[in-house]
């Protein structure tokens, strides 16, 4: 379907216009892909226009006509971008991919100009020197003005003469760098040599959704390839859905280290190969924080975040190190003696034999296994479950509602009430994994939540997407608990987006400092543990009948089994990150970027190094994914979960008003230092203690 003008027949572009579809909603079934790079096009000449005019207004500046202005500024481009860059992870489309590489340079020179207006920035920071003066503005509007103000100083607003020319082709750089990086890391899942293909006879140990998934998947590529099918044939891929049950359940060791050794050599040689690209993307991140005055780019980047300098981030990264390196070494001593029963005295536990013989013992010890929780997890009540999550906490209902116009058959949306009826926002939930989609598991939004001068609140529009394996004629959907875990994660990050009541653009939903976002998605999983949240939802998908009391309680006491080592890899993670962001000389051409790697990883290994196996070149989140110097947010994050889930065992999990005081932190978004927002809703700062007590670390 097209958009046209009667009179004339002439096309209009759905991006340009207000949409007609419900509650002014994303026109998905309007939209043609020649649509974005018109539309973005065009959308940036309107906000250069929009902040020209800010620039030129002859009155003195004020709050309104300058920190108003053009913080509501630049809509329609902000619209157009969600939307490509949304569909372009999700869909997988290489028309998508193509324009979003055309548009990303034009989209960070636009940027760039704005930051380095010197107009803008002369109206801006003559506000901010004045704000003490204006008593009648909100703390909210007095914080606007100190945040904009410091966003414009932290992005070269500053810089004079040849460092500001200097800075504006490091920033395009960096765009162009990272749109590559990360588009190979899509490119390379799909690579014809990242495919494991088995026979019938190699299958010993798969669940049989995993298997009929297998079959699926090779009947398929081998027809999209022209080739006929032969039924003997299953395909392993290097998708979660496929290659995280391989690695955990085939009993194959051989091919068990085949698929691990090819997921963890993408990206290191071919055509889709980013180890050059990773090291320009750390040199010019360098010479850009050089550039700020900076050391390095641990440095830039960590003002305006809660930790605030590196020093910070690695006195954090080492306590957990300190705190849990005994007890993972001590989990895999046990795993690996548990396997010599099986396997002989000489067995020696490698990094592709942890998943399979962790699974194994501690089935053994607790008598519980993915297989069996996830008998229990059917999708459609755990949706129920997941959803029913916020109705019990918050009060919020959801109704599926099929006008709504979606990017795929497979998406649903959803409009979420508040408890008193009024429409909080639309959350569109797009759960199956399809061939092209980005891996993982992420949360994102269409259109941000912001009220205007009467007060009236903007619909956000929230997006949830997951990879779960899709059905297989008319099986069930089975969800193994780290499936539901990702789900209640995500939910998590919807909710953030969903609740906020923030007035500015700028303070909306998730827009927090970033080792503050990720409280309210891993508070969230805490629930999965909890026999009163399971109870509600987790039922046998064929008997119908609860979980029982018995497994629920070896599912609790099984969920730590694991946390030490699952914690060292994450520091390993957030080691790898600092070490590349607190460099002070550029990564020569010359340097083995496996050796930068191996070396900064060491305080924290648990597995010897594995030749021609790499993290860094398929590291999406730190070279394209927004989290350089970030990582740590997520143990960062972890803390303030565990320390906030302990204030719901005080008082009870679904406790009406603790679940008050942290709605409060949900609807805040930005518009609060996230410090004083956690203190409102604690009482106190939050410490380690709680996370340590419940990964079992301390008693």
């Amino acid at each position: 379907m097209t958009a046209t003008d009667s009179s004339t027949g002439a096309r209009h572009n759905p991006l340009l216009e207000p949409s007609s579809a419900p509650y002014q909603a994303v026109p998905f079934d309007k939209i043609q892909s020649s649509d974005y790079e018109e539309a973005i096009k065009e959308a940036i000449k309107r906000h250069e226009s929009e902040v020209s005019a800010i620039v030129a207004n002859q009155e003195a500046p004020t709050f309104e006509n300058t920190i108003v202005a053009y913080d509501r500024s630049g809509k329609l481009l902000n619209y157009a971008l969600l939307t490509l860059s949304n569909l372009e992870s999700a869909m997988g489309d290489t028309v998508l991919m193509n324009i979003m590489s055309t548009v990303t340079p034009l989209i960070s020179e636009h940027q760039t100009n704005l930051l380095l207006n010197e107009g803008l920035w002369t109206r801006i920071k003559s506000v901010y020197e004045g704000k003490e003066n204006r008593k009648d503005l909100t703390p909210e509007a007095q914080r606007l003005i100190s945040e904009m103000y410091n966003d414009f100083a932290l992005n070269g607003a500053n810089l004079k003469g040849e460092d500001r020319e200097k800075y504006r082709r490091l920033m395009s750089d960096l765009s162009d760098l990272s749109v590559k990086f990360g588009q190979n890391v899509s490119n390379e899942l799909s690579n014809p040599e990242l495919r494991l293909w088995v026979n019938k006879d190699e299958l010993d140990g798969l669940p049989e959704d995993i298997i009929s998934a297998a079959r699926e998947t090779a009947r398929e590529t081998l027809a999209s390839e022209g080739k006929e099918d032969d039924p003997s044939l299953y395909l392993f891929t290097m998708y979660s859905p496929s290659y995280v049950p391989f690695i955990k359940y085939s009993k194959n060791r051989p091919l068990r280290e085949k698929i691990w050794r090819m997921y963890n050599s993408r990206n290191i040689s071919g055509e889709f190969s980013n180890v050059d690209i990773l090291r320009k993307i750390a040199n010019t991140r360098l010479e850009l924080a050089k550039v700020m005055g900076k050391d390095n780019y641990s440095q830039y980047k960590l003002q305006g975040t809660m930790a605030g300098k590196p020093e910070a981030v690695m006195s954090l990264l080492n306590d957990l190190r300190v705190n849990y390196a005994q007890p993972a070494q001590k989990e895999l001593a046990e795993i690996e003696k548990f396997a010599r029963e099986t396997e002989g005295e000489d067995f020696k536990l490698m990094p592709w034999d942890y998943s399979f013989w962790a699974d194994k013992l501690k089935n053994e010890r607790y008598a519980v296994s993915d297989e069996e929780m996830k008998q229990y997890f059917e999708l459609h009540n755990t949706i129920d479950g997941v959803f029913g999550l916020a109705s019990k906490l918050y009060g919020y209902t959801f109704k599926e509602k099929k006008d709504i116009p979606v990017y795929h058959p497979d998406v649903k949306a959803f409009k979420v009430y508040e408890s008193d009826g009024n429409l909080l926002g639309i959350l569109y939930a797009d759960f199956f994994y399809r061939t092209g989609k980005s891996p993982g598991a992420w949360m994102t939004e269409f259109r941000g939540e912001e009220k205007d001068d009467e007060g009236k609140r903007t619909l956000p529009l929230i997006s949830i997407v997951c990879n779960f394996s899709k059905p297989v004629g008319n099986d069930a959907v089975l969800l193994t608990p780290s499936e539901v875990e990702t789900f209640l994660h995500e939910f998590g990050h919807a909710l953030h987006g969903l609740s906020s009541q923030a007035t500015y653009p700028m303070f909306s939903g998730t827009n927090v400092y970033h080792d503050f976002v990720e409280l309210f998605s891993q508070f969230n999983e805490n629930y999965l543990t909890e026999k009163e949240f399971l109870d509600g939802f987790a039922r046998h998908y064929v008997t119908g009948e609860k979980m029982p009391v018995e497994l629920i309680e070896k599912f609790v006491e099984s969920n730590r089994f694991g946390a030490a080592y699952a914690c060292m890899r994450q520091l390993g993670f957030g080691f790898l990150d600092m070490a590349f962001h607190t460099i002070d000389k550029p990564i020569s051409e010359n340097a083995d970027i496996a050796e930068f790697e191996e070396k900064a990883q060491d305080p924290v290994r648990v597995f010897d190094v594995v030749e021609n196996c790499m993290t860094a070149p398929s590291f999406g989140h730190i070279f394209s994914g927004g989290y350089a110097s970030g990582y740590y947010g997520y143990k960062w994050s972890e803390v303030l979960d565990a320390d906030a889930f302990a204030a719901f065992k005080e008082t009870g999990i679904f406790n009406q008003d603790t679940a008050s005081k942290f709605k409060k932190m949900l609807q805040s978004g930005g518009t609060k230092d996230p410090m004083e927002l956690y203190v409102e809703f604690r009482g106190k700062q939050p410490t380690t203690e709680a996370l340590l007590q419940r990964d079992g670390i301390k008693k």
